[in-house]
Formats: structure tokens, sequence, C-alpha cells
């Protein structure tokens, strides 16, 4: 149509078609229209916290005979006490023979001299010092097959120190009992014996007066238990050998004169440290120890760990190195069954220190995964640096090897980091990293090893761990810049058969996708869309793992072009969401109708969204962000199942029962009905979508009447769409909107009325309801601060006025208003505020120049030339 056959005149615009050199884009155009809904920015899935801590939460997919438990005893038997024993440098084999028990002769010539007491304190150092170079050497292996050295080039005479020293040991009793064998070759481990020491309580307080302990000799392959509660073999090793008397034979190289080298500072060293140790001991460890043996009191044996804990670390015994570790060990294993948390704690940490392994890791990780179990300890395992011993656990034991105690030391931490003053301890000290190398590690074990399954066990307090952490910022920041995404694609793409992974690597995408690094960098990994497709397809009706996938790829889409445009090409992605769009409406509307038969009808409804809405709500959401890419736009709004879909919503469902889903689904239909393509959806339902949206208008949601309104404005392009707005007066509702005060609400009223006027049998309905004299209102209110809106306004008034004869019949009383108006907006120096910030006066005079002065400065020419008088006015700066 044109506007009129005045070669001044134009062609009569829709709505959204601006008269501007370039187009704007459909992504412009709606992200514009979207501003004033608040609804598009759909909230993050609700995650409620489990009622109890466990190891795996009450939605876990495994089976309870399929998973370990998270409750269970643990008492001393739980620990190994011979895997207590610290580990000596000669392994021998067991001997086949029995020993032969033989009573030495008091002659000199006898094989083994009775030892005697050292006769002063320099004596029993020099015998301590040879006694802690002998168990020295033989605790670093075999010292007989050590680097051997002819007797010129020796510098250190061991044959006459060791035996000396083997003389002055001896003498201590009158009787010695040894085992003989017959002499094999060299290199036959079995023969060796070994020398057990044995002090008894009184006896380690004679020590440090100088007194020499009791020692007996026994076969390798035997055990007796010595008078400090150690098994005999726990104590350092040495060949029977250098118990003899010096001269006598032996078919041993030692006794050949072959010598060995010893470096002068560095044994001196050791043995000074070995004595340190010995009497460190004594004095400090003992007594402790004897402490924890004889005392019932809880509180004085809390007291007391703290204490053992102090001495151990200011002796530098913590470790494995440590030759007294199996006493410590075992008196401590015996406290375990005590029923104290905050003893066990204290436990806990210090066999955590002791750097055990195998079975009695396994068990003291269980207690510690017991002690955080209880949400109440929190606050003593704050104070006790329990999460320090847990991340060393971590951070050093051998994966396949440990799965099972790694286990429940994640376990214990996945709870530390429910948390709020743990979780920040546990970024602070480096968790992220550790998780992530961890993870890393498990990554690497292929579906076909034997531990795959056990570690998915693992995998799922981990990832549990990682989600909890993902909350604080700094650890999102230590996430991005050490490329969890890819990992945690790696295990999405590995345990895809496990659902509880599975969801807990969702859960934390979802919640980090809402910050636009993270996005970012999912967003350029190309494998999680199919990924995320995979899952949708297995999971289609777990609710729980589809809303978060749906949530993940709104927040990839609203951000991300090319985000759309893989998602778009991957295929069957369409087809998944349609068929997750026909489950979940479906189950809505089986839903809905079991409401109203149970009389829900003059109830309230639910005030928050159903799970089935729920995922209607961010499914919408996706389609409607990808509506906004101008190619994949054009592919749905000719997709009839997809419109087909968003207009059942509007069918079923009112605003009032769920205004989120409601109104996405109108933004959605609002998007498509922008593309003018063959074969459009849209268009082929346009009258149907214009009867549902009026249901909308007529609400009292005012964001529901602005999205139907938006919607209108696109749709009323189309003559069909115009005659059905005259029809059902809707263009009565538009004037009165233009009241609103609000320039986003008038915006869209005014879409509608410009299109109205594009038909000249229609033009007259401005003059309804003071339509002139609301939109001049409009101009003078909102025109300096929106152009785009003061843009329209004038492209309305220009197609109402396309048959003028005189301004005052056609403008009315409104006349000089509109003159005055137009003139001084068109005045750049009053029109543009220049006290602005200099980018967004800019931006403002873009719009003004490009939008609004083109169409502002013909409608004023028109009035000027049909108006008779132009009365004087003054001017007034806005």
């Amino acid at each position: 149509m044109q506007a009129s056959k005045n070669k001044n005149t134009e062609k009569a615009e829709p709505f959204y078609r601006l008269s501007v050199p370039k187009q704007k884009t459909s992504s412009e155009i709606i992200n514009e229209a979207r501003n004033v809904l608040r609804t598009l920015r759909t909230r993050r899935p609700f995650t409620p916290t489990e009622d109890q801590r466990k190891l795996f939460g009450s939605g876990s997919s495994r089976a309870p005979q399929n998973r370990p438990p998270s409750v269970f005893s643990l008492h001393a038997s739980s620990f190994d006490l011979a895997e207590s024993r610290p580990v000596s440098g000669v392994r021998l084999s067991p001997l086949d023979d029995k020993p032969i028990l033989v009573t030495f002769a008091k002659d000199e010539d006898s094989s083994i001299s009775l030892p005697k007491p050292p006769a002063n304190a320099p004596e029993v150092r020099k015998v301590s010092s040879a006694r802690a170079r002998l168990f020295r050497r033989t605790s670093q292996g075999n010292f007989l097959s050590a680097k051997m050295v002819p007797p010129d080039q020796s510098e250190e005479k061991l044959d006459s120190e060791e035996p000396a020293m083997m003389n002055n040991l001896c003498r201590s009793n009158n009787n010695c009992l040894a085992e003989q064998r017959s002499y094999t070759p060299f290199d036959d481990e079995s023969r060796q014996l070994i020398c057990n020491e044995h002090i008894s309580r009184l006896e380690r307080e004679d020590f440090l007066k100088g007194t020499a302990g009791k020692f007996v000799f026994q076969l390798r392959g035997e055990r007796s238990v010595n008078t400090d509660g150690r098994f005999a073999d726990e104590e350092q090793q040495f060949p029977y050998d250098q118990m003899k008397k010096p001269g006598t034979s032996s078919s041993w190289p030692r006794s050949t004169g072959w010598k060995r080298r010893v470096t002068g500072l560095e044994d001196e060293t050791r043995i000074n440290e070995s004595e340190e140790e010995e009497i460190f001991w004594h004095i400090k460890i003992l007594p402790i120890l004897h402490e924890l043996g004889g005392e019932d009191n809880v509180e004085n044996l809390c007291l007391a760990c703290t204490k053992l804990y102090q001495a151990l670390n200011e002796g530098n015994m913590l470790g494995k190195r440590f030759k007294r570790r199996s006493v410590l060990l075992k008196t401590l294993y015996k406290l375990v069954g005590i029923d104290s948390d905050p003893l066990c704690l204290k436990l806990a940490k210090i066999i955590l220190a002791m750097k055990v392994d195998g079975k009695n890791l396994l068990s003291v990780c269980k207690l510690a995964f017991k002690i955080c179990r209880n949400e109440k300890n929190d606050y003593i395992i704050q104070n006790d640096r329990l999460l320090d011993c847990l991340l060393e656990v971590l951070r050093t034991e051998d994966l396949p090897k440990n799965n099972e105690a790694l286990l429940y030391c994640m376990g214990a931490i996945k709870f530390m980091s429910g948390n709020a003053v743990l979780l920040n301890e546990m970024v602070n000290k480096g968790a992220v990293e550790m998780l992530l190398q961890l993870m890393k590690q498990i990554n690497n074990i292929k579906e076909n090893d034997t531990y795959f399954s056990n570690l998915g066990h693992l995998l799922v307090q981990l990832t549990a761990t990682l989600r909890n952490l993902a909350d604080l910022p700094l650890a999102r920041c230590q996430l991005v810049g050490s490329g969890a995404v890819s990992e945690l694609c790696v295990a999405l793409e590995q345990r895809v058969n496990d659902k509880d992974v599975c969801t807990y690597i969702v859960r934390i995408f979802s919640k980090i996708s809402s910050y636009s690094d993270f996005c970012a960098a999912l967003a350029d990994c190309s494998r999680c869309y199919i990924l995320f497709l995979v899952l949708l397809n297995k999971y289609q009706k777990q609710q729980d793992l589809v809303i978060r996938i749906i949530f993940i790829l709104g927040n990839l889409t609203a951000k991300n072009n090319q985000a759309c445009e893989q998602f778009f090409k991957e295929k069957g992605s369409v087809n998944t969401l349609m068929s997750l769009f026909q489950t979940y409406r479906d189950l809505d509307l089986n839903a809905q109708k079991w409401y109203h038969e149970r009389g829900g009808e003059g109830k309230n409804h639910p005030k928050h969204p159903s799970e089935a809405e729920d995922v209607l709500i961010k499914l919408i959401r996706v389609l409607a962000n990808l509506s906004i890419h101008p190619s994949i736009g054009a592919a749905l709004a000719a997709a009839h199942r997809v419109v087909e879909l968003l207009v059942t919503v509007l069918e079923y469902k009112s605003v009032d029962d769920c205004e989120e889903l409601v109104i996405n689904a109108a933004t959605t239909i609002n998007n498509l009905s922008y593309y003018k393509v063959k074969s459009s959806a849209v268009q082929d339902k346009k009258l149907h979508i214009a009867e549902m949206l009026l249901k909308l208008l007529m609400s009292n949601n005012m964001d529901g009447v602005v999205e139907a309104v938006r919607v209108f404005g696109n749709l009323s392009q189309y003559h069909e769409i115009c005659d059905f707005i005259i029809q059902k007066k809707i263009y009565k509702f538009m004037i009165a909107l233009l009241d609103a005060k609000n320039q986003d609400v008038c915006f869209s009223a005014c879409g509608v009325l410009l299109n109205l006027t594009v038909d000249k049998n229609k033009r007259a309905l401005l003059m309804e309801e003071g339509g002139i004299g609301k939109l001049v209102d409009c101009l003078q209110d909102f025109g300096p601060a929106d152009w785009q809106l003061a843009c329209l306004i004038c492209k309305t008034l220009w197609n109402y006025s396309e048959n003028i004869t005189s301004a005052a019949s056609c403008f009315g009383e409104d006349t000089d208003t509109l003159l005055v108006l137009l003139t001084s907006l068109l005045d750049e120096e009053l029109a543009l505020d220049y006290s602005l910030d200099r980018d967004l006066r800019d931006h403002h005079k873009l719009y003004w120049e490009r939008e609004f002065k083109p169409v502002a400065e013909k409608l004023l020419d028109r009035i000027q030339r049909h108006h008779s008088f132009l009365p004087t006015v003054t001017i007034t700066p806005f």
C-alpha cells in the first residue's frame, strides 16, 4: 500500500522494518525486546541438601548390594599389626630345617663369648655407636653383598671394631641361646640369624643409666615377642658370623680379611641420629604411650594424643622411617574401638601421619570417613588439621593399589566440603588441582581394566566434591585455568553408563556454566554437545539429569552464537529436544488432569513449577535462544512440530498455572514469527496463535501482556491478524497501553498500531480512545531517552497522516504540541544531552541521526505544509 501519491510520501512500513541504511539482525531486535522480561533467564535447577551424609546419596542409581557401605564398625582387629613393622633392608628366605638348640661352653674356644656388662658409660656409647652403625648397614640391604675392598684399601677396620663390639654385647648374659647350622654358600640368605633386643620397661630406664639390654638370638623364620611388645623379627637384622669371637674360623668372605668401605661423615651423622632417636623415644614418646595404655578418661586420652603428635613431629618421627613405629601404631590401634569421635580424630591424624598402607590405610581412611560423616564434628575437624592428612593421601597413594582407601578418604573430603570454612580451606590448600590430577589418573584407566568399576565409586565422591568447590570464585578460576572442562568431558564420555557420575559432572557444568569464562571454555569443547545429546536420549525420563543438561544448553546458546551452530549441526539435536518436549508435556498434562480431578480448581496452584514444568521451561528457553540465530531461527520457524508443541503450551496452560512456562512459550513464538520464510509454521497457524494470545493479553499478568503484545506486533503484518485485532477490539487495548508510562510496553503497543495504519481503512481507529494524543505524550515522555521508540511513533503518525488535507483536522488539538515537539527534538543541541558519558552520547547520536531524524523531518515538513498558522513558541531544552 502507498501512504500517499505525493512525491514526498513513502511506503507505509510494518513493525520492525526499520528505515536505516542497514537493517538490524533478528538477534539485535529480539535482544532489545527481551530486556523487559525477567523470565527468560531461568533459575538454575535446585539441588536439595541430603538429610544425612552418606557415601552415596538417596538418589543414587547404585543398588545397595553393589556399592561400598557408608556404615561400618571399626576396632583394633580392623588393623593389620604385622603391616606396621618397619621395612627391613634385608629380606630373608624361610629356613627349611628345624633349628638345633645348642648350649655353649664357657671356655674361650667357644664360638660365642658370653656377654658381660660394660664397665662404664663411655663403653656403652661405644657399643651404641657400633650397634647403630651395624643396624644402619643391614637396614640398607645385605651388608655382605655390599661393595667390598681389599684390606690395604680399607679406610676403617671392621675386624677390630665389630668383634670387640660383639664381645661387649655378649658379656651381659651367663647363657646365650643360639641355633647351630652348617654353613651354606655366601649368597644363601636363609642361613642368616637375627639379633633381637629385649628391653622391659625397667630395662629401658636402666639403658639411660648405662646398663645394656639383654639379647637373644633366633632364626629369621621364627618370631618371639619382646618385652616392649614387638615381635622379635621387627628389630634390625645382622648375620650370625658377626657374633663370633675374633679369630673364629668362618667360610664367609667376612673372615678372609676383606673390609668394607664406610663413608665417614655420613655414617657418623646417621649413628648420632640413631642414638638421638633412641634417647628421644625413651624420654619423650614412651611415657606418653604408657599414659595412653593406662588411661580410661577420654579427655585425658585426647590430651595425650595431642602431646604424642607434637612429640613425634618434634622428633621427626612421623612417616615410615621411624624404627619403633610398630610399637607406637599397635598402641594407637587398641584405642580405635573407644566410642569417641574427638579421640578417633586424634588417632586418625597420627596414624595417617605415620604413612600406613594396605589394610591399615583403608581402616584409618574409614575412621576419618566415620568422623566426617557426623556434621557435628565439623568444628573439631577444623581445629585438628585432618584435611591436610587426607589431601596428602590423595596426593601420594597409589591409585590401583589403594582405590578402596582413596574412596573413603575422598568421601571424608566430600563431607568436609559441605562446610563453608573447610571448603575455603580446601581451595587455599590446592585441593582443586589435586582432585583434577586424581581425575586424570582415573580417566587413564580403561574400561577393560580390573579397577575400572571400583574407580567409578571414587569418581562419584570426587565429582561431588568439585561440585561443592564450584561455589567459590577462586575455585571456579582454578577449574577454568586447569583445563577441568576437558577432563570432565573425558570422564563423562567414559562413564556414560554410570548415572551417578554423569549427574555430578552435569551438576558441575550446570553450576558454573552461568559464568561467562567457563561457559566459553565449555562451548569450545566440541565433544560436549554430542555427549549431552547421548545423555538426553539415554536418560530421557531422569528429570534431575535432563533438566540440568537442558539448563547448560540454555546457557551455552544464550551467550555464544558458535555454540548455537555447533549444537544445531549435531545429528538429531532438534529431534531429541522435540522428543523431550513431547515426553514432559504429556507428563505435565497428566499431572494437571489429576490435579483438577482431585478438586484443585478452587485451590491455589503450587507456587513453584512442577518437575515436568521446570523441564519444559528450560527446554523452551533453548529453543528461544536458538531462534535468535538468523539461519537456525528460520529453520525452526519452518519446523511444524516445534511450533505445534509451543502452541499446545498456550492451549492447555494458563499464565496463572505457570507464568514462566507460558511466557517462555510466547517469547519463542515471537522470535519465530519474525522470520518470513517459505512454509512458515507460524504463518500457517497465525490465527490459532492469535486466539491463544488473546487469553494471555486479557490476563492480569503484565509480563504476559507485554509478551502477547510483542507477538501481535509481528503477526499484525498479516492482513488476517489485523482483521482479528479489529474484530476482537484488541486495538483499543493497544491504545490503552500507551498510558502505561513504561517505554517497553509503549514500544510493543506502538508496533501493533504502526502495522494497523498500513491499511488506510484502519487508520481512523487512532482517533478513538484519544490515540493521537497518547502517541504525542509518549513521544514527549520517552523521545529523548529512546530514539527507537520516538522513530516508531513518528512512523505511526506518518502512516496515519498519508491522506492529510489539514493538519488541524488530522491531528486535532495536538497539532501545535506535535509541531513544537518535533522541532525541538530535531535540534541537536536541545535533543542530545552532552553531559552524558561520551560513549553513551555517541550511542544516542547514532540512533538519533540514523533512525529518528529522517522520519521526524519528513513528518514535520508534512505538518508544516498542511498547517495554515504556525504559532510562535518558546522551545525549552529537555
